[in-house]
């Protein structure tokens, strides 16, 4: 074979792996969706923020230790104990919950009923919210994360490939345990969907809010159980992500690329937030690697949302999105 088809197979094999860690972040995004029609656009938030809170437990950091030490004019900055990955695994999860219960509390119950844009703005809101908060709770400076995952090249790809092709492919062992992540998290999410009280329940409040109102499902609760499960969600993103790039402001930034990948798999559709998410990442790949150099590079910025006007010309509703018919 050419050496230039196994470039091409390393860069898709790549961008298989990336398309993973999108999906993560579009899963978010699909769980609030269906369950209440709003499109949550502080899940990319709630990845930085579920990142931040994890370092901060982690390290024995003291929350909100500069605004205290501003007020008071101490000097407080750590407890002087790091605390095991697992428990602060355990407590961020428990923030999360926290912060599913708060948003239901103080935003979504005054906004019941509202037009789908004042919801949209909300989560804008939100996000601008969560992330001032995080910065005043934890500090604003780049931190690493270090969950235990591991990282650099999988000699064992590099081997086999080189056996099989005469060419060892690059992947990152953070990628492939993020893929393995990626597929448990929508077994256990389809699962949980299909053969679950509340999973049924969750579908009920998804097709109609007034029908599951007057069999007695709680829409609250509801709201509250997918909004921490898409918390859950983005913590898990959170850690792939922040120990793959640091901690940092542009982690939030993720959410972004997850539009494209809503919009090729549906907004409804769990299978498909993977599937847009493995397009999008391989897609970009291949197109930087066969269409990048005669055009300058850097089509990874722009080669999704182009990819994603296509299909809303074309196919508005994604690949397994329902199609709307409103009839008059």
């Amino acid at each position: 074979m050419p050496e230039q088809v196994f470039f091409a197979l390393e860069a898709a094999a790549n961008g298989l792996m990336t398309g993973v860690l999108y999906a993560l972040v579009a899963l978010g995004f699909v769980l609030i969706f269906k369950a209440s029609g709003i499109f949550n656009f502080a899940q990319g938030v709630f990845a930085l923020f579920a990142a931040m809170t994890l370092v901060g437990f982690q390290n024995g950091q003291i929350p909100f230790a500069h605004l205290i030490n501003a007020i008071f004019g101490t000097s407080l900055h750590h407890f002087g104990w790091n605390m095991p990955t697992v428990l602060a695994i355990l407590c961020t999860m428990a923030v999360m919950v926290l912060l599913a219960f708060l948003v239901e509390r103080w935003v979504l119950k005054h906004l019941v009923n509202q037009e789908p844009i004042i919801l949209f703005m909300a989560t804008i809101g939100l996000a601008y919210f969560l992330e001032g908060f995080g910065d005043v709770m934890w500090g604003a400076d780049i931190k690493k994360l270090d969950v235990g995952l591991p990282q650099g090249m999988s000699s064992a790809i590099d081997e086999a490939t080189y056996s099989l092709f005469g060419y060892g492919f690059f992947i990152d062992r953070l990628d492939v345990v993020a893929a393995v992540v990626a597929a448990m998290l929508v077994v256990a999410l389809m699962l949980f969907s299909q053969f679950t009280k509340y999973g049924r329940a969750l579908r009920a409040v998804a097709d109609d809010h007034q029908a599951a109102l007057s069999v007695g499902i709680s829409l609250r609760f509801i709201w509250v159980m997918v909004w921490a499960i898409a918390g859950f969600v983005a913590l898990v993103a959170g850690m792939m992500w922040g120990t793959k790039m640091g901690v940092q402001f542009s982690l939030s930034l993720i959410a972004l690329k997850a539009l494209p990948v809503l919009m090729l798999g549906g907004f409804t559709s769990i299978p498909g937030a993977i599937v847009g998410g493995l397009i999008i990442g391989m897609g970009e790949q291949l197109f930087e690697f066969s269409v990048g150099p005669l055009v300058g590079g850097a089509t990874q910025n722009w080669f999704a949302y182009m990819l994603a006007l296509v299909f809303l010309v074309f196919r508005p509703q994604g690949l397994f999105g329902e199609k709307i018919i409103e009839r008059v």
